[in-house]
């Protein structure tokens, strides 16, 4: 989890806990809400949401993974509205903006999602996932250069676990065939090249797909 994601979740447990009287419930609500089971996620964060003891901070990230959640499973539209309230109540939200960049680009609104990711990225440069999705949106432009420049960059920041996933989807796209080891190669480099040109090939595979290769 992001470190300011983390600082956050400390301080809303803390809040939280602090409005109940520290109860179980209150507990129970902040793991649901961070939960990796979406329908959880969603159920916690929304009790989060209506509580009245939420700063502005905090709101927007229960917001925010109320919408991640939304868009995990596939309610693409509606997530928008919630990314829309985390990033008022913090303008600051680098995930938040990048997050609703990437559901804008699954939407095919480019433009839109290519603004979101810009500001993202003058937040934090060195968002792999930020450079990732920038990369998407170069990719489907037609962009092939930039999108490279944006994938070495998702490697360079993300490191041997991003790697291993690229690996893993640049084989599941037919255009790879090394070892899933987490090293950036000059056979993925050579793999990525490729996949930049064709519309339709995503190095990122379903999670499902990599988890054991990954884990």
């Amino acid at each position: 989890m992001h470190a300011r994601v983390r600082a956050a979740l400390l301080a809303l447990t803390a809040v939280i806990a602090a409005g109940a009287g520290g109860s179980m419930a209150a507990s129970n609500t902040i793991s649901d809400c961070f939960s990796e089971n979406n329908a959880r996620r969603i159920a916690g964060c929304s009790e989060l949401i209506d509580s009245p003891h939420l700063d502005s901070g905090t709101k927007s990230l229960a917001y925010a993974m109320r919408a991640l959640a939304l868009s995990l499973d596939g309610a693409l539209e509606l997530a928008l509205p919630d990314y829309d309230m985390a990033i008022k109540l913090d303008p600051q939200s680098s995930m938040a903006l990048n997050n609703r960049g990437w559901v804008h680009y699954k939407l095919g609104r480019l433009d839109e999602g290519m603004a979101d990711v810009e500001r993202s990225l003058k937040l934090t440069p060195a968002s792999a996932h930020a450079h990732d999705t920038r990369a998407h949106i170069h990719q489907a432009l037609g962009k092939h250069a930039a999108a490279l420049r944006d994938y070495e960059q998702a490697v360079r920041f993300g490191g041997e676990h991003l790697i291993k996933l690229y690996q893993c989807g640049l084989e599941a796209q037919g255009i790879y065939k090394g070892p899933i080891d987490g090293f950036y190669t000059s056979d993925v480099r050579r793999a990525f090249e490729v996949c930049v040109t064709r519309a339709t090939c995503d190095p990122l595979p379903a999670d499902e797909e990599c988890r054991a290769a990954t884990s």
